[in-house]
């Protein structure tokens, strides 16, 4: 099969051959453009992702120093609680007739409960009073006028409480008969 090309048919073609060019630079740069965004937010997102792991990787040290330190706690606790109830079933085993116990004041107000003298003469150093410091024996005075003072409980049955080894001698109400 023949086919005339004529100049004008010919032109045409050379017309749309030029667009069809013009249209592929303007694909091509937009692809170009598509491209350079996409490898920026590639960039980017592996930035922040390494950033992200090196976060995570700190995070997992401190969560697991942590968790260190709350089995160290949590044993501590668990310690605790069984010399408290150690104590508690000593304490139920026991009477309480005739037993005393000896309570530092700070300026008139309970600080400290001991289970014996001795074992607040061997703490108070611990709260400012030298070891083997002579301690004044109660008298009159309010406790308040002591910076630090231990007194003396005993257990009372007919009360089913503790009362003071010392009492204060009681003074007469004026006006009373």
């Amino acid at each position: 099969m023949i086919r005339l090309v004529t100049a004008r048919r010919l032109q045409r073609l050379e017309q749309d051959a030029e667009q069809a060019r013009i249209r592929v630079r303007e694909v091509q740069a937009q692809a170009d453009t598509a491209l350079g965004r996409h490898v920026h937010n590639v960039v980017e997102l592996t930035a922040r992702l390494e950033r992200a792991e090196t976060t995570t990787d700190e995070v997992a040290v401190l969560l697991s120093g942590a968790m260190k330190e709350l089995s160290a706690a949590q044993q501590e606790i668990l310690l605790k609680d069984i010399e408290i109830r150690r104590l508690r079933d000593e304490l139920e085993g026991e009477s309480l007739e005739g037993r005393t116990l000896t309570v530092l004041l700070h300026h008139g107000e309970p600080h400290t409960i001991y289970a014996s003298r001795e074992d607040a003469y061997a703490d108070t150093a611990t709260h400012g009073a030298p070891a083997g410091a002579r301690w004044q024996t109660c008298d009159e005075r309010p406790a308040a006028a002591f910076t630090w003072r231990l007194e003396a409980f005993t257990y009372n049955p007919a009360s089913n409480g503790f009362r003071r080894l010392l009492m204060p001698a009681p003074k007469p109400v004026e006006g009373a008969a």
